[in-house]
């Protein structure tokens, strides 16, 4: 998955975190072949140290992570004058933790499962929300 961004590349990044392997693959994938430059993690951690430096146009966060929790990364990255523009999109499988979402910082919501194409349709209503210039896919 590319990380870089490439020089003339103005496609948005998007970092994946979810600590299922097949769920960060899955939704990689579908961004990378509709045209967005992702990057991946796989845990809080990672996903900060990510975050932090490559400072993608938008996070497709999963709120339950081993270690640091996608609620906290979600709030950390709130809380930084660098990171804090980031779009985040939460994702779990708990229906009910949109609210609990919103008011840790996330940007969106989505309840797991989530079909691939409904993810990229949250990714471009996020980036559109954020004002930033870049062509979307």
């Amino acid at each position: 998955m590319g990380q870089c961004k490439p020089e003339g590349d103005d496609r948005p990044l998007i970092l994946v975190v979810d600590d299922l392997a097949d769920n960060r693959e899955l939704y990689a994938e579908y961004l990378e072949f509709v045209g967005y430059r992702v990057a991946m993690a796989s845990d809080g951690h990672e996903a900060l140290a990510k975050a932090f430096e490559l400072h993608p146009d938008a996070v497709l966060m999963d709120l339950s992570l081993p270690g640091v929790d996608g609620w906290e990364v979600t709030r950390r990255l709130k809380q930084d004058e660098t990171t804090k523009q980031i779009m985040v999109i939460g994702l779990s499988g708990h229906a009910l933790y949109a609210l609990d979402a919103k008011l840790s910082g996330c940007d969106a919501f989505m309840a797991k499962p989530c079909l691939p194409e409904t993810v990229v349709d949250e990714v471009r209503r996020a980036l559109v929300k954020s004002k930033t210039s870049f062509k979307l896919p």
